[in-house]
């Protein structure tokens, strides 16, 4: 008969302390870019999309609609350019950048007009 040991520090049942959210310096650079789009009328609400591959602020023209921009930010991506992205409410990838400074910069928010 097996005796029963106690395992101290097993590293196979430790849980790894992921970030799967925005960090607060890219939440605030994302909240300033909204709160400029709001003032200017552009946009109206927001949410967040989260799953263990990705996070995503989705902006909407009006709360009942579909998202009309995501900037989303991957955790698992092979493609370091891939790593912060924004999409448009079809899926398709607007620009793509290392860093979401640079990807909220390089985008022209005000090109993209919303249509009814």
């Amino acid at each position: 008969m097996n005796k029963p040991r106690l395992i101290v520090n097993n590293s196979k049942n430790e849980l790894k302390e992921e970030n799967f959210f925005f960090n607060k310096n890219e939440l605030k650079t994302i909240l300033n870019l909204y709160a400029k789009m709001v003032s200017e009328g552009s946009w109206k609400d927001y949410g967040f999309n989260i799953s263990k591959k990705n996070v995503s602020f989705n902006i909407f023209k009006r709360s009942s609609e579909n998202a009309i921009f995501n900037i989303c930010k991957n955790f698992k991506t092979k493609n370091d350019n891939l790593r912060y992205y924004v999409s448009d409410a079809q899926g398709n990838i607007l620009s793509m950048s290392k860093k979401l400074e640079t990807l909220i910069d390089k985008v022209k928010w005000n090109k993209y007009k919303i249509v009814n």
